[in-house]
């Protein structure tokens, strides 16, 4: 359990923990006393953290694929690659990275002037139904929230299809029926994963630039806010 695989599944897996509990507590708290009110400071907060843990996700599951990709293709020179300070520190910028992009659209979402009664269609404060709603200019706003989804979105998915595109390329070169199979199935878990959370990610974006319905958006965001972050201990708790 001290290998680096399982020191960013930790990560992972308290990740998700923070990921689910930024947004489903209040949910089942108006499900519970049938009111949905939230206070601006709260709409904020909960928009900040959901922004910090889903980016955190995202770095994550990079750096896994990384990690994957050192193990497959250079397995002679792993653990003197992925040592524990280069781990660390890979975990930390994914931190750092994050944090700093979610308190940046944070800031950009607190200069935005809204009005007194406002109704959000969706059962969190997600960004961008926030800058939608806005009273004020949101040309700014919206400049830096795709540019931001494709730096810190598009970029590590990126990274993600050159590792495994690599790690492709390297078992196919395998000689051995059953070291192609092993090499294989230690990627299933992270594949699974990876493929919820961005089919889930861009299944939401979809639906609401073809739909327009606040109901399909909200429907296909429990997936990737809810569904996927239950589904990852089962998927690793199988492999193991």
């Amino acid at each position: 359990l001290h290998t680096p695989m399982y020191f960013f599944l930790s990560n992972l897996s308290l990740v998700d923990i923070c990921f689910t509990s930024t947004i489903i507590p209040k949910m089942l708290w108006n499900i519970q006393t049938q009111s949905r009110v939230i206070t601006y400071e709260g709409c904020i907060t909960q928009m900040h953290f959901f922004l910090l843990f889903a980016g955190l996700d995202n770095f994550l599951l990079t750096v896994m694929a990384y990690d994957r990709f050192v193990a497959i293709c250079h397995p002679l020179h792993y653990m003197v690659i992925m040592n524990p300070r280069l781990c660390g520190l890979l975990v930390l910028v994914s931190w750092i990275t994050s944090a700093l992009h979610s308190l940046l659209e944070s800031l950009m979402v607190l200069r935005l002037s809204f009005c007194p009664d406002l109704e959000i269609p969706h059962f969190f404060c997600e960004l961008n139904q926030m800058v939608q709603l806005a009273c004020s200019d949101t040309i700014l706003n919206n400049m830096v929230m795709y540019l931001g989804a494709v730096l810190l979105g598009g970029g590590p998915f990126v990274c993600i299809l050159y590792s495994y595109s690599k790690i492709v390329s390297s078992i196919c070169r395998m000689p051995s029926a059953q070291r192609k199979y092993k090499a294989f199935s230690t990627c299933v878990s992270h594949l699974s994963v990876v493929s919820f959370f961005y089919g889930t990610g861009v299944g939401v974006y979809l639906s609401s630039a073809v739909t327009q319905s606040s109901d399909s958006s909200a429907t296909a965001s429990v997936m990737y806010t809810v569904v996927t972050p239950m589904l990852n201990p089962f998927i690793y708790s199988l492999r193991n």
